[in-house]
């Protein structure tokens, strides 16, 4: 019964897949920080080739500070709205 309630056609599975973006994108946006601060911003060897090939350009770690706020702004809410979801849930199985 609780899985009509929490399953895959309710809003739940959407938030739940909506924080996993957005670890995702923080755990992203976490490596490029980490990297831009070795020497040569932490691209060496095949990998530099790669991101050279890519076009890739440096990281401006004010841009991906601002990022990695508005991720966590995002996670929080998300993360608030799967809390009262979840309440609603514990407070209708109380009252049967």
């Amino acid at each position: 019964m609780l899985k009509g309630l929490i399953g895959r056609a309710t809003p739940v599975a959407d938030l739940k897949d909506g924080l996993d973006a957005s670890v995702e994108r923080t755990r992203i946006i976490s490596h490029r920080v980490a990297n831009a601060t070795l020497p040569g911003g932490g691209t060496t060897g095949a990998f530099a080739d790669l991101l050279a090939e890519a076009g890739a350009e440096d990281v401006d770690l004010e841009v991906e500070m601002v990022a990695l706020a508005d991720e966590q702004l995002r996670f929080d809410a998300t993360a608030v709205l799967l809390q009262k979801i979840y309440a609603q849930v514990r407070s209708s199985v109380r009252e049967r």
